[in-house]
């Protein structure tokens, strides 16, 4: 499979929408924009409306869109990407009015997973995700999108040349590549039951994306698995064999970081991670503790283990606590996988989980 490469940089003006004051607009487009810059683009600046009544045609008004415009003639940018999911005639409408290619916010997370997968499995979920979401998209892509090239952000992975079948064609896709997942599912069922007869404790690592779990998997297993300061540096589950003291032994499995503003249609992506958490003994609930919005992610991360009936007991590891002061209040155990920073008692507290 090839994937498509854009010589011109991309350069945006980013959209944020909002519903009520009480939303934090500036921690949204701050998220927004790190995504973005994982994707390779270039943000060179950003606007938000406050919504009372949507615009079925473009969903923001017209003053706002002529405000988008004036902004992306001011900064030469050749992209806009809006913080929310536009319909596809929403996207065509807007990209026609404003003059470039128009995404949103899960069309540019699909485009990081394309570029993070590394197993097949992780590859195949990718391609049907982004069938599954563009299916009802395919003219509004074909059409004004196409007129500002195929490449780049949004266009990018496995499932890039299936934007351009036909929607029976597309279909025919979504069934096989349906097909086949469900034979690595199946294959992956026999695993765990090999693994659950060997009596093997199971510890699963969650949290929101970039809070520290492959650097934590790093430090406690030596895996030597990719770790960055990027949304969504790794995408692939990493699972792998650690012996703590007192001969205890668990497996210690790595998840894709959640995030928030995830539609329920695109968490099939999450399936295999999801399916690690469900099987754990116990779940390592990894915090970033510097990010200003450290508790609304720990409230995004939970929601949606309560939507997956995911029950396991959980252990908030509160990360990077080198960073922050005056954390007494919280409850849980504070380390900095970075830098080696109470990583004893955390494997003390998973070893009173197995007693």
């Amino acid at each position: 499979m090839s994937y498509s490469t854009q010589k011109e940089q991309e350069k945006a003006v980013l959209v944020g929408i909002i519903y009520s004051n009480k939303e934090d607009v500036v921690s949204q487009l701050k998220e927004l924009e790190r995504l973005s810059e994982t994707a390779g683009v270039i943000v060179l600046g950003s606007t938000y409306q406050l919504i009372r009544e949507v615009n079925p045609a473009t969903l923001i008004g017209e003053g706002k869109v002529e405000e988008v415009k004036n902004l992306i003639t001011e900064q030469n940018a050749n992209l806009v990407i809006f913080d929310t999911e536009l319909s596809g005639s929403q996207a065509k409408n807007l990209s026609e009015y404003l003059g470039c290619k128009v995404i949103d916010r899960i069309t540019l997370i699909l485009d990081i997973f394309a570029k993070r997968a590394i197993s097949n499995e992780g590859k195949l979920q990718v391609e049907l995700a982004q069938l599954k979401y563009n299916l009802p998209r395919l003219s509004s892509i074909q059409g004004s999108q196409g007129r500002f090239g195929s490449g780049g952000v949004g266009m990018r992975g496995p499932g890039e040349t299936k934007l351009e079948l036909n929607r029976r064609l597309a279909q025919d896709k979504i069934l096989k590549l349906e097909k086949e997942i469900a034979k690595i599912k199946q294959n992956r069922v026999v695993q765990k039951k090999n693994r659950n007869l060997n009596g093997v404790f199971k510890v699963s690592i969650v949290g929101y994306t970039n809070a520290g779990k492959s650097t934590l998997l790093n430090l406690i297993s030596k895996a030597g698995i990719y770790a960055d300061d990027k949304l969504f540096a790794t995408l692939d589950t990493t699972s792998r064999n650690v012996y703590l003291e007192y001969g205890k032994q668990i497996v210690l499995t790595d998840t894709v970081g959640f995030i928030n503003k995830l539609p329920h249609n695109l968490v099939d992506a999450f399936s295999s991670t999801l399916e690690e958490a469900k099987d754990a003994n116990l779940i390592l609930h990894v915090i970033d503790l510097s990010n200003p919005d450290y508790l609304s992610q720990i409230k995004t991360v939970e929601d949606v283990l309560k939507q997956n009936d995911i029950k396991a007991p959980v252990i908030k590891v509160f990360n990077k606590c080198d960073l922050v002061e005056n954390v007494q209040s919280l409850n849980g155990v504070f380390i900095s996988a970075k830098k080696n920073i109470g990583i004893d008692k955390l494997k003390k507290e998973i070893i009173n989980y197995m007693k």
